[in-house]
């Protein structure tokens, strides 16, 4: 995101470009990331590109190789079950703090992207939809109202992106985030409960499905 005077330096917007590449599937898992190569492509120097693979390799999307390239991460299925391990216990948490303390504030910001990701969903345009649904946890962890819990989403927050884009349901996951958001709005903390456990359910099972499609068969 750009700075409050609309300057946004080369290097966050490169970093930002080949993590939304990754994210959204336009680079696929195993791909390689070449200095020489990403700098042409983008129209920069060598330098932000290196300081963007820096930058993915500390958020996890980026594997790095020897002297001036890197590979897009290829998530194994242990992988995925630590992230889930770490999801599950974070989001039952997080939204059972959003429920006890969201605002009507908070509360508007959610339902401006639960409707995004509905309107995309229904659209059938899957980027949008996804990253709807990524906004949609950011905004129930800014719900929750706990600095460290914040601190820790946006250390997972690529990850979490990255995870999120693994379902092809849009609409079900949608329809799980409007019944979550109905429940945090009535603070029926025991309802959000039973709903994120389903939620995450779902969301482990499409992810592995996913990663069982796109995976080479070795």
């Amino acid at each position: 995101m750009a700075g409050s005077g609309g300057f946004e330096p080369e290097s966050e917007r490169v970093t930002r470009q080949l993590r939304d590449d990754i994210v959204d599937g336009v680079r696929a898992p195993g791909s390689r990331l070449v200095e020489r190569e990403l700098a042409a492509e983008l129209g920069v120097s060598r330098l932000p590109i290196r300081d963007a693979l820096k930058a993915l390799v500390t958020e996890g999307l980026v594997t790095p190789r020897p002297r001036t390239w890197a590979v897009v991460r290829e998530f194994s299925p242990t992988d995925l079950a630590d992230l889930y391990e770490v999801r599950s216990a974070l989001d039952m948490l997080t939204f059972r703090l959003a429920a006890e303390r969201r605002t009507r504030e908070g509360l508007d910001r959610l339902r401006a992207a639960l409707d995004a990701e509905m309107a995309a969903a229904e659209r059938e345009d899957a980027v949008g939809a996804r990253r709807a649904a990524a906004d949609f946890h950011e905004a129930v962890t800014s719900l929750a109202g706990n600095d460290l819990l914040s601190e820790l989403e946006r250390t997972l927050r690529s990850r979490m992106r990255w995870l999120l884009g693994r379902h092809d349901d849009l609409l079900a996951v949608a329809k799980e985030h409007e019944d979550l958001y109905e429940a945090i709005a009535a603070r029926d903390v025991p309802r959000v409960g039973e709903l994120v456990r389903h939620h995450l359910e779902t969301s482990r099972h499409a992810a592995v499905e996913h990663l069982r499609r796109t995976r080479p068969q070795s």
